[in-house]
This record gives structure tokens, sequence and C-alpha cells, in this order.
């Protein structure tokens, strides 16, 4: 299994176990997330685009995998996504070199899985 698919398998099926709880916080905060990416003055794939850089330099894995999967979908670019890379490792330091690398290799993965 490809680790996209591994990612958003799991990421699936723990939010049905997390929504599922019913707790009225994590439902509103989960929906405040989502309506924060939804199209506005800025658009989806320019929020994707700023969402990722801060998943980088927060260097938060499963964050940056899943703006790459939305920033993929909007059909931003490898040639984009490099500047993305460099503007978060330019705001968040050599620390974000190793999130760099994993994300990089995922973002060849979502390239080849077409």
């Amino acid at each position: 299994m490809s680790q996209i698919q591994e990612f958003n398998d799991y990421r699936a099926k723990m939010n049905d176990v997390i929504l599922g709880k019913q707790n009225k916080v994590i439902g509103r905060l989960f929906n405040l997330d989502t309506n924060t990416y939804a199209e506005g003055a800025l658009s989806t794939r320019t929020k994707e685009m700023l969402g990722l850089v801060a998943s980088m330099v927060l260097r938060c894995d499963d964050c940056i995998k899943y703006h790459l999967g939305k920033s993929y979908e909007q059909g931003i670019t490898t040639e984009e996504m490099y500047e993305i890379f460099a503007v978060a490792n330019i705001v968040g330091g050599t620390i974000v070199i190793p999130h760099t690398r994993r994300a990089a290799e995922y973002w060849e993965e979502l390239i080849a899985q077409g």
C-alpha cells in the first residue's frame, strides 16, 4: 500500500472515530478547519499553499501530507511546490529541512500516482 493510501485511510478512519463521539468542541473545531480552507477572498489554492508553509514551519508531518494532497488536487505544479518549500525553509530555518525531504518524497509519490 502506498504511503498516500495509508495516510488517507488512517486519517479517514480516525476522523470517523473522533467525530463519532459527538464532542461539540471537537466537532466545531473540525468544522472551523473545513470552513477556513473554503473559497473566499483567498482562493482555496492559495489557502492550501499557506497551510502547507505553516505546517512545514510547525513541523507537523501529518499536516504536511494533508496539505500536499490538497495542493496536488488544486493543480499546484512541482515548480510552485519547490517555491513553497523554499518559503517554508526560509521562514522556519534549517530545522525544516528534514520535513522538506519527507514532503518531497510524498510529492513525488503524488505525481507518480497521477
